[in-house]
């Protein structure tokens, strides 16, 4: 990728923040990293993350701008993957939707979502009804538990804190890249296109980027992470509920994410006992080897969105761009915003997000 710029400041050193650095680096660009906080990335919503790439089954809350989006990355992450100095736990293995006989007509229901979305977005693997004998083939550890389910093939997932890592390694190992930690830096701290300045600021900031762009919101999230010997997972299965659509994530060394709380809110204290005592009695529902396992972590975080849950680029100013409002969707969104913003960057204009139905705002 030929660029028309040398230099770049990104403020942020997240998920979209390292990806952009490491894309942007390995293009020959100079590249400065602005992070308020440290290298581990303990503020980032990326490190309290289950990291499906499971546009199908999100369509169930997203609309289909999302959907293209995530199927988009799904080609992406392995590209993306591949020159990183650390490997990353990558898989594409499918998504296992199951429900109990009570919660069948919110199964019903759900299905029609699903097919709908297949029927806008064709290139999606069509979804599959499965019953006992196909799950227990599927993940023979769950036995004849569930009479009935959905398989949603090409479906995947990756290891978000093996990610953040590697791509933090491959930021340091380039001499293109300097990191500033625990700098919190603003757009208006720079002049970029000015001498001695960087061509463009890209900001990253996520929640930290509220003081610029006010229309931006806190959506609290919570996860659990457990290490359960005694499950076996091939893959994420999701648990069909009236009130809270259950996900479990199965990770390198039996470690499982298991998560579903979406709050309207910012508050950032830890997790409460009602939801954790919910998640952790609708995982050992899915899999009864869950009653044995130890949990590791309980973290709670909260997502930057935007007020319709869509993401967005904003041009607020000449050579600044901001990429925000990933809401629960970062990991599977994250190659499609990269991509759209690169176009920004060298063409003025993204092709790519007017195909997926996303605008970049002038302001």
């Amino acid at each position: 990728m030929s660029l028309p710029f040398d230099s770049v400041a990104i403020l942020g050193a997240g998920l979209m923040g390292r990806l952009m650095a490491v894309t942007l680096a390995r293009s020959g660009c100079k590249v400065d990293v602005f992070e308020a906080g440290s290298a581990d990335a303990e503020g980032a919503a990326a490190r309290v993350a289950a990291a499906m790439l499971a546009p199908l089954a999100e369509s169930a809350v997203a609309p289909v701008s999302v959907v293209r989006m995530g199927q988009h990355a799904l080609s992406r992450w392995p590209e993306l993957l591949a020159p990183l100095v650390q490997p990353v736990f990558f898989q594409r293995e499918g998504t296992l939707v199951l429900w109990h006989r009570q919660d069948a007509t919110e199964a019903t229901r759900l299905a029609r979502v699903l097919a709908n979305t297949g029927a806008q977005v064709p290139e999606l693997a069509p979804m599959q009804s499965v019953d006992a004998r196909a799950i227990a083939t599927l993940e023979p550890s769950l036995g004849q538990r569930f009479a009935q389910g959905l398989f949603l093939p090409g479906e995947g997932q990756l290891d978000n804190r093996a990610l953040l890592a590697s791509l933090l390694a491959s930021l340091e190992a380039s001499p293109r890249v300097t990191l500033h930690w625990q700098s919190p830096r603003a757009p208006s701290d720079f002049t970029p296109g000015a001498a001695g300045q960087p061509d463009w600021v890209i900001d990253c900031r996520g929640l930290g980027a509220r003081p610029q762009w006010n229309a931006l919101r806190g959506v609290r999230g919570e996860v659990i992470r457990v290490h359960a010997p005694e499950v076996s997972l091939q893959r994420p299965t999701r648990l069909v509920h009236p009130r809270y659509p259950l996900y479990i994530a199965p990770k390198p060394g039996k470690l499982f994410v298991i998560g579903a709380t979406e709050i309207e809110s910012d508050d950032m204290s830890p997790a409460s006992v009602r939801s954790t005592l919910e998640l952790l009695s609708a995982a050992y529902a899915v899999h009864s080897g869950f009653a044995e396992a130890r949990i590791v972590e309980i973290a709670a975080q909260c997502r930057p969105t935007l007020p319709d849950n869509l993401p967005a680029l904003r041009l607020p100013q000449p050579r600044v761009l901001q990429i925000n409002g990933l809401y629960r969707h970062g990991f599977m969104i994250a190659p499609a915003m990269l991509d759209a913003a690169l176009e920004v960057l060298t063409l003025g204009h993204s092709p790519l997000a007017k195909r997926f139905g996303m605008q970049t705002q002038d302001t």
